[in-house]
């Protein structure tokens, strides 16, 4: 039980110190991209900027909008950076060490779906226009890529013939033709689970706003921001888990080192494409979405069942 409580805590706190340096990362490259520096003034390079971020915003005073329903408004950012600490614990890499039979993509999948709650409450409980707005574009938004996520997830499911991550991981090294076929539905289909650029309608900073977490001040906003960006490495984590596998048999630790630098890989992505393109149209999103990736995935889905039942 001990030892257990001791793993669980060490992953949650490498994952809040992963997301306070992510965040690092994130404005040292778009400064590049920008041809600025970026952070630069506090500590070396820099690298205390999250740091004094942390002390900065959870220093600040939080208060509840006087019209807004505050039980709700109060437990919305716990509830998301709870959803994403026990995304990480539930799905850990050593729990597969204890069992080979688990349902790590199940289990993914419903803990996924909750943060569609977590925008939904928010927006809702601050009893403010932009909020809704912003909150029932992200559900809307969530729900329907999650029909795709769930869709490609289970064709990689039927090639490794398991939920399991790592039995999958050891599987689908011998598939690596697979990646050619998916990477471009899965990558659309990531940036807009995540609400990332180009798809990033729930922070809608085109309206001057925060989207749905414009209200929240502090160590609220805090909250949302970091269960954001630790969904952000999660789904990284997640797409190096079916794209770019490694088989664990050689070494664990060969395996771990080469998860960790191809799951930077795949986050770095997210900041260049962050960058790069601009926002997307709303309704043009949507219709990307069940016009264009969903018949992808559903053809995807047939092949990849008919392939699994052949070997």
């Amino acid at each position: 039980m001990v030892s257990n409580f001791v793993d669980v805590l060490v992953v949650v706190v490498g994952v809040l110190l992963g997301v306070a340096y992510f965040t690092l990362l994130e404005r040292k490259a778009l400064g590049s991209f920008h041809l600025r520096k970026g952070p630069c003034k506090v500590g070396i390079f820099g690298v205390c900027q999250p740091l004094a971020d942390a002390v900065k915003l959870f220093s600040k005073e939080f208060f509840c909008p006087h019209v807004s329903a505050s039980w709700a408004f109060l437990i919305a950012p716990g509830v998301g950076i709870s959803v994403m600490c026990v995304t990480w614990t539930a799905l850990y890499p050593t729990k597969a060490l204890v069992s080979l039979v688990s349902l790590d993509v199940l289990i993914f999948l419903v803990l996924t779906s909750l943060n569609v709650y977590v925008v939904m409450v928010a927006g809702w409980a601050s009893n403010s226009k932009y909020a809704s707005l912003a909150s029932n574009r992200g559900f809307a938004q969530a729900i329907s890529y999650e029909v795709v996520l769930a869709l490609i997830s289970f064709c990689f499911v039927m090639l490794g013939k398991s939920f399991n991550f790592v039995v999958m991981s050891n599987t689908l090294v011998y598939y690596g033709f697979m990646v050619v076929m998916v990477v471009l539905c899965w990558s659309v289909v990531i940036l807009a689970e995540v609400n990332r650029s180009p798809f990033d309608f729930v922070e809608a900073e085109s309206e001057l706003v925060s989207g749905y977490s414009v209200e929240y001040a502090g160590g609220g906003f805090a909250l949302l921001f970091i269960a954001e960006y630790g969904n952000i490495l999660f789904m990284s984590y997640f797409s190096v888990m079916l794209l770019f596998p490694c088989s664990w048999e050689v070494s664990w630790l060969v395996w771990g080192v080469s998860m960790f630098f191809k799951s930077m890989v795949v986050s770095y992505w997210f900041l260049w494409v962050r960058a790069a393109l601009p926002r997307y149209r709303y309704d043009l999103l949507m219709l990307v979405c069940w016009k264009g990736v969903l018949p992808g995935a559903l053809l995807g889905f047939m092949f990849c069942f008919g392939l699994g039942s052949m070997v």
